[in-house]
């Protein structure tokens, strides 16, 4: 190749280089390039307006971390371990479009965004980072939900006056039917259930969508925990002739005949992943056809607690399989076309998951069953123990405050002794039994004056002695007019001196 020709091709690459450049400078997403240790390499201007971090200039050469701060929708800061930006970057793996929201360097305000990251192709640790503010879509979304939320709320009512009327020509005491009306009665009524379930869904994934409900969360021993539920449909799975297994991975052993469940803990809304779980073991027992299995475990999977679903059932088909999670979904196939369903208990199941800080999956292929995995947080067990004492403190407040107090019971105080003093005073008390105090020394008589005595005061009276109890004395209709008396000591009634 000659000089002008590999200056040539120079040229066309720096060419290509520009009008990239030009592209990404362009578009209204922000778009991050980082090398293999995360460091920023590229930022176009949409990325620093969102960002707020001042100019690429002041990106260049920065952690990404330092540059993209994320916290979930609910406002709930993100952990190393459940932030889905630093696991796709630490494991060099992709991550699809995720919705949270962008903490902005300057303002500190918070803008909804999806973030994703794709590993750069041929080179080697370089990856880059895009997000897109998604405010718009949201206040769409919330308007659709809002109507949706409104428009099964509303709906809920006629279905449900005819489920009762069906109910009632159903029963022999109040209609008499023929078999065939019997068996139109039937289907109707089946259908009306099946509506109103759809509408119970709506409002249940409305509520969390547009953020009328929160998770609750508390500290739980998982394997008991994800036990208890499952045992629910073991008589379920027993009517439909299949098999329901529940284990907790590989018991340790202890001896022939005894063995240890592992023991795992997490931090989870109760509620939530009950109803994570009743979608997964109901589909498993829908979709899986006469003597086919259903196995239950849990585990600990590092610093997450790893739930599985599995079942023999129909399966999954690869096309399918990626959109299984989205709103409204179902696989169309003859397998499936029979058996009921809305579309809603996945997107429920991912939508419950993430916002406990988790994440779901599924594996499977068509024909050969399917396995449904939830990841959560997982708590060791000092922070386990921690949590249980902050409950136990709260239930305990929350009971002390709920207690009602008895106004006939006076609370216990100690006594003062200007109070011991008061009741030592008060009519019909009791006097303590003490020693006799001692006599008063008798005063030494006072002397006459001398001379004519114009209104001559009258004697004070001798000091009481404060051990000795005291009668209260009845005050006079016309109380006396006052005299100037010296060394006189009044007693008020509560038994101080003034």
């Amino acid at each position: 190749m000659s000089l002008f020709n590999r200056n040539n091709s120079k040229s066309k690459a720096n060419e290509k280089s520009g009008l990239a450049e030009m592209a990404l400078n362009s578009i209204h997403d922000g778009v991050i390039m980082t090398d293999k240790n995360g460091t920023v390499q590229f930022i176009n201007p949409a990325a620093v307006t969102m960002t707020e971090c001042g100019g690429a200039n002041n990106a260049m050469g920065l952690d990404y971390g330092l540059v993209v701060r994320l916290e979930t929708k609910e406002g709930r800061e993100l952990s190393e371990k459940e932030n889905p930006l630093i696991q796709a970057m630490q494991t060099n793996q992709p991550l699809e479009p995720y919705a949270c929201c962008l903490i902005q360097g300057q303002s500190d305000k918070r803008v909804p965004i999806a973030i994703s990251v794709l590993p750069v192709e041929g080179v080697a640790g370089q990856r880059i980072i895009t997000f897109r503010n998604i405010t718009k879509e949201l206040e769409e979304e919330g308007e659709q939900t809002e109507f949706i939320s409104t428009a099964s709320h509303e709906m809920r009512t006629p279905v449900a006056t005819i489920d009762g009327y069906i109910s009632l020509c159903l029963n022999p005491q109040t209609a008499t039917l023929d078999e065939r009306a019997r068996g139109y009665l039937t289907a109707a009524q089946a259908a009306s259930k099946h509506l109103g379930k759809l509408f119970q869904d709506l409002l249940d994934v409305t509520k969390l969508d547009d953020g009328k409900i929160r998770p609750h969360f508390e500290p739980v021993e998982m394997v008991e925990l994800v036990k208890s539920i499952s045992n629910d449909y073991v008589m379920r799975a027993k009517d439909a002739k299949l098999n329901f297994t529940f284990g907790s991975d590989q018991p340790i052993s202890l001896g022939e005949n005894r063995r240890m469940e592992q023991v795992v803990y997490s931090f989870v809304d109760v509620n939530f992943l009950r109803e994570i779980l009743d979608n997964l073991i109901e589909n498993a027992i829908k979709y899986t056809p006469e003597g086919g299995s259903i196995y239950v475990n849990v585990r600990g999977d590092g610093d997450r607690v790893l739930i599985n679903v599995t079942d023999t059932g129909v399966g999954i088909a690869a096309d399918d399989l990626v959109h299984i999670f989205q709103k409204f979904y179902r696989a169309d196939n003859s397998d499936t076309r029979t058996i009921g369903g809305n579309g809603l208990g996945l997107y429920l199941v991912k939508q419950r998951a993430e916002a406990m800080g988790g994440r779901v999956w599924a594996e499977s292929a068509f024909g050969e069953g399917s396995t449904f995995y939830v990841s959560l947080p997982r708590l060791t067990s000092d922070e386990y123990e921690k949590r249980m004492i902050i409950v136990r403190n709260l239930q305990m407040t929350e009971q002390m405050a709920k207690t009602p107090v008895n106004p006939a019971a006076p609370a216990f105080t100690s006594p003062s002794p200007s109070s011991a003093f008061a009741v030592a005073s008060a009519p019909n008390a009791q006097a303590s039994p003490t020693p006799a105090p001692s006599p008063a020394p008798v005063p030494s008589p006072v002397p006459a004056p001398s001379g004519p005595v114009q209104n001559p005061a009258p004697p004070a009276p001798p000091a009481p002695n404060p051990a000795v109890p005291q009668a209260n004395p009845v005050a006079p209709a016309t109380p006396p007019t006052p005299q100037p008396v010296q060394n006189q000591i009044d007693i008020n009634l509560n038994g101080g001196r003034k």
